[in-house]
Parts: structure tokens; C-alpha cells; sequence
């Protein structure tokens, strides 16, 4: 009777291990769709930390600028070389398009959209660092745009940063310069914002 048992028992054997080994690799799978996730929310922190800190440092330089260096004498850095001189700019960056300043809102505004859109499909920290940094800059300079004189979205931005025979800019510009630099570069090298490497 117990031998009779044993071979009628025998067939689930096998089907019990392959549960056992379908329920592993069911939770091995399941631990790398929960892995790609948290590896895109951690890309994600770091863009939103690199944009809070270019925004921050490029408000509170403004605000340093207006109260203490706005019609005031430029300060000397090194020379004739690279001042220190407060302007109220209606232009795009460097002062590029000052009678389209509704226009480079809504662009800043568009790019604004864009990058908040496309930090779901983040995966790459240099992406992240990149998107980062255009959208601590857009927003700094949207800041300026929504809230400084004479009006709602038609605001001039405060630069500062005067080298010789070259365009005042402000951080929030430096910010967006860089960011587009390091995306050129990282375009050029293949690597997309979804962390895939792709050779032409």
C-alpha cells in the first residue's frame, strides 16, 4: 500500500518543484521591474536637485545684485577683464531679441513642459544632470520674466556677469548654456536620456 502511495505520488514531485521554481522566478522578475523604477526615481531626484540648486543660487544672486549693486558703479573682478554690472535685459540670453520678450516666456515655459515630460523616460544621470541644469535655468529666468517690472510675463531679466567685449549674462544663463553643451556632447557619444547607447 505505501509503494502504491509513493508511485501515485511521484507525477506531483516534478510540479510542485516547477511551482517552486515559476513562483522564483516570478518574484526575480518582479524584482527587476521594481529595479528599473527605482533607478529611473533616483535619475529623477537628481535632476530636480540640480535644477533647485541652479535656481536657488541664480535667485539669490539676483536679489544680492538688485539690492546692492543695481545703479551702482560696476565692481572689478580682474580688471577691464570681468565686472560685475547690473542690467535689466528684455532679451533672450545675452541679450539676444529684446522686442520678443512674450515670446522667449513661452519658450521658456515650453522647455519647462518638455523636460518635465521627459524625466519619466530618465534612466541617465548625465541626462539628468543636463535637464537638470536647462531647467534650473529656465526657471530662473521665467521667474523674472512673470514677476519683474514692467509687467507679467513681459519682465526683464537681471544680468550681471560682464566679461570684456562680450554679451552680460546671469547664472540662470550659464546654467542653460552648460546644460546644452553637456547634451550635444552626450548626443554626439550615443547615449540617450533612456540610458541606451546607440552607434551610427
Amino acid at each position: 500500500m505505501a509503494e502504491a502511495e509513493r508511485i501515485i505520488g511521484t507525477p506531483d514531485i516534478p510540479d510542485a518543484e516547477g511551482t517552486e521554481g515559476g513562483e522564483a522566478a516570478d518574484r526575480a522578475e518582479g524584482q527587476v521591474e521594481e529595479t528599473a523604477p527605482g533607478r529611473g526615481k533616483r535619475k529623477i531626484m537628481v535632476l530636480f536637485a540640480v535644477a533647485v540648486l541652479a535656481y536657488l543660487l541664480d535667485l539669490s544672486s539676483k536679489m544680492i545684485v538688485v539690492a546692492k549693486l543695481e545703479h551702482h558703479e560696476p565692481i572689478e573682478l580682474i580688471g577691464d577683464w570681468l565686472q560685475l554690472s547690473a542690467i535689466r535685459n528684455a532679451g533672450a540670453a545675452f541679450g539676444i531679441g529684446e522686442a520678443f520678450t512674450i515670446i522667449f516666456t513661452c519658450i521658456a515655459a515650453t522647455v519647462i513642459v518638455v523636460i518635465a515630460r521627459l524625466a519619466r523616460k530618465l534612466y541617465s544621470l548625465p541626462w539628468a544632470i543636463a535637464l537638470g541644469l536647462l531647467l534650473g535655468g529656465a526657471l530662473g529666468n521665467l521667474t523674472d520674466r512673470i514677476f519683474r517690472a514692467p509687467g507679467t510675463f513681459q519682465g526683464a531679466v537681471v544680468d550681471f556677469i560682464a566679461p570684456a567685449h562680450f554679451a552680460v549674462f546671469n547664472l540662470a544663463d550659464s546654467a542653460i548654456v552648460c546644460g546644452g553643451i553637456l547634451i550635444v556632447i552626450l548626443s554626439f557619444k550615443g547615449l540617450d536620456p533612456d540610458g541606451t547607447v546607440h552607434k551610427d
